[in-house]
Parts: C-alpha cells; structure tokens; sequence
C-alpha cells in the first residue's frame, strides 16, 4: 500500500500526539500486571510560574503586608493552617488534607543560579540539569531508560496531554502522551489506520525513517487499545469537577484502580503567569485545583489506594515579593511546593517559611534545590537509583 504526502503528515500527526518509543516492543496483552500496593507518583505541574506567597501565607509576616498592600491575602480569608501559616482562601481541600496529616508543604524550593524565562526554567526543571546546563532528555524519561532497559512496559509513564513533555522523554524510552484514552481509541481503531498498518513489511534490523513511522503506529495502536480497556476496566464511579484536571484526574484514577503498570502521571493546570489582576486568575485556577485534587484524593481514600500514592505539585519559579503596579506580580525564584499521600513519614510543614528580610534584589532565596526532592521520590518511592538518572548525587529528604 502506497502512503500519499497528506496521509502521510495525518500518521505523522496522530504519532506525535500519542506515542514515541524508539524500540519495538511486544503486544500489551502479555505484560506484567501490578497488583494493589504498587506505588505511583502523580505529577500536576503549574504551569507558568505560581505566587508561592498568596499560595502558602505567611498570614503574621508584616513584611509580607508591606510588600503586597492591595495583593495580600488578610489572615480571616485565609485557611488556617497554624497561628502562623495558611493557604489561599481557594484551597480549602488542601487544608483538610493538611488536618488528616496526608499533606506536606516544602518552601523555598529552587536552584541555584535561577532563571526567569518560563521556557528555560521549565526545560531546568524538566531535565533536572543545573542552570548553565542544557539536557535533551527528562529525569522521568530516563528514569524509564534506567528501568525499562528492553522491557515490555512502555506504558510506564503517561502524560494527560495532546504533547509530550520534556520530562517524559528519555534517551532509549519515552513516556506516552494521551488526553482522552477513548478518543484516543477511537482514532487508532480507523480501519485506515490498522489496514495501513498491517499492509506495511520490513526489516527492523535496516529500519528507515518511514520505517519508524509506520513503527509507531503499530505502536499506538497496541497502546491505545490496552489503556483504553484498562482504563474501563475499573472505571472510578466518583464524580469529579467538569474541568480538563478534573477529567484527567478522574483517568488517572480509573488507571490507578485497574492493574495497568504505569507508575508515573503527569497533568498541567495553567497558566499562573499573574503579572495582571493575580486574584481573580489564582484564585480561578485555585478552585479548579482544588476541586479536583479533592475528587481525586476521596476518591482513593474510598478505594484504599492514597497510600500507594504520592502526588506532588511543582511550578518552574514562583514570583516577586513586591507586588507590581498592575494588581500582579512578576516573575521570581523559589517557591513552595505541595506534597500528598497517606503515607508520608513526614507531614505538615516541612521547612521554615521564606524569609521576607533577606532577599535576592527582591526575589526570595532558595534554600532546598528541588533535585533533592526528585531524589527522594526516585529512591524512596520509585525504589530506582537517582544518582544514576539525575547524574550526580542529591541528598534524599526523609517525607517518605
């Protein structure tokens, strides 16, 4: 069967969306099923660099006050956390998370030598490289090289996106990117497609780059297929926010119930780049946030399962303590991040708070580099070896 130029870029489209793995693996029938107990890390990164101070306040700071006289967020709006700390009023969830012990709060997260561009800082945190260093692959992307080394299992990490990240990617193996399983399935199970597939015949010892192409396909298929049957197979039966994290929370969990191998999730909710009117838009964002992470978390507390998991947030920088002249604030350095599960060995708030009297030219210093974070959850939840995937050594923190 011959393949027409427009037939041609529609297979390289649908390709880019939803599969790249160099190697050609076997069927997805065949693999090794995880049982109840597997430990997951879900990822939800927000995205365009997120108020750390209006997110974690420090409600008995004046400075904090005296920086922000029309922005802050006043200690009776606020959940209450201790005399000391709250959350943006949005974050209700959250805070009884926190009561419940099942949440932890890192501050002053960064790395040295900060940069203030959205890409550049993103593609720093994605890579996990250091600032003057520029990194092609992913540090859960290779942490799948590391753990899948001619394995079976490509849907060891999932992305809930149309693209696939950075982070995701790795040298040998990357990660699969699918927004919706069923559309998904729905476009791979085109007779076109598996025709087109089925018609193609080579060689993968001599493969050629139209050779990877129709590769890939065969690739989607078997995966679409797999994760939408497993995706049904023990469908969560909760209902959840109408929102894009909603609904991908909502397939992360119906994935997590089912015995699909993936360890690893990864979902965006943006964008945070606040520099006009901050309160309206954080604390829209907030309550899209909030309500899902809530739907999300009762609903493995229902199913037993918030044990077996470790969510955590992450933005690639926070902002500026001074507010601007807008009602925003501008991009900064360090910033906090949350931390949830029901098996945390440490809980609540992990760290002092941010230091408003010594700042950096008016941007907070960090003080925990947040590859000690990836450290920690490499080894101590994903049991794999961080030095050899970060490429240096991290000191492990001890929150699980």
């Amino acid at each position: 069967m011959l393949l027409k130029r427009k037939e041609f870029l529609r297979l390289g489209s649908l390709a880019s969306g939803s599969l790249f793995i160099p190697k050609f693996l076997k069927a997805f029938e065949t693999q090794t099923r995880i049982a109840t107990g597997n430990k997951v890390v879900v990822i939800i990164q927000l995205s365009g660099g997120n108020d750390g101070l209006n997110t974690v306040i420090p409600v008995r700071n004046d400075l904090y006050y005296k920086n922000r006289p029309s922005l802050s967020i006043t200690k009776d709006a606020a959940a209450k956390l201790t005399d000391e700390v709250s959350l943006h009023p949005a974050l209700t969830a959250f805070q009884q998370l926190y009561d419940a012990g099942n949440l932890a709060i890192l501050n002053n997260v960064g790395y040295p030598n900060p940069d203030r561009s959205h890409f550049r800082s993103m593609d720093i945190w994605h890579s996990a490289s250091d600032s003057n260093e520029y990194w092609s692959t992913g540090w859960i992307g290779r942490y799948l090289d590391a753990q899948c080394k001619g394995c079976d299992k490509p849907t060891q990490a999932l992305e809930v996106d149309d693209v696939l990240s950075l982070a995701m990617k790795g040298k040998v193996t990357n990660a699969i990117a699918v927004n919706d399983p069923g559309r998904l399935f729905g476009n791979t199970s085109e007779k076109y497609f598996k025709k087109l597939s089925a018609a193609h015949k080579h060689s993968y010892e001599e493969e050629k780059p139209v050779d990877y192409l129709y590769k890939t396909l065969a690739q989607t298929i078997s995966s679409a297929d797999y994760i939408f049957n497993q995706s049904r197979l023990h469908a969560s039966q909760a209902t959840y926010p109408d929102t894009q994290l909603g609904k991908g929370l909502k397939t992360i969990a119906s994935l997590i119930f089912s015995e699909i191998n993936t360890k690893v999730y990864y979902i965006s909710l943006g964008s945070f780049d606040t520099h006009v009117n901050q309160q309206a838009q954080q604390a829209r964002l907030f309550t899209q946030l909030n309500d899902a992470v809530k739907s999300f978390t009762d609903d493995l507390k229902k199913n037993s399962r918030l044990e077996d998991v470790l969510l955590f947030t992450f933005s690639e920088f926070g902002r500026r303590v001074a507010q601007n002249a807008s009602n925003g604030t501008d991009h900064g350095t360090a910033n906090s991040m949350f931390l949830i599960s029901g098996a945390l060995k440490k809980k609540g708030i992990l760290n002092e708070m941010p230091d408003l009297a010594d700042l950096n030219e008016g941007d907070l210093k960090f003080k925990i580099d947040f590859k000690n974070v990836y450290s920690t959850v490499l080894n101590n939840w994903l049991k794999a070896n961080a030095d050899d995937i970060l490429g240096k050594h991290y000191t492990a923190l001890d929150f699980i």
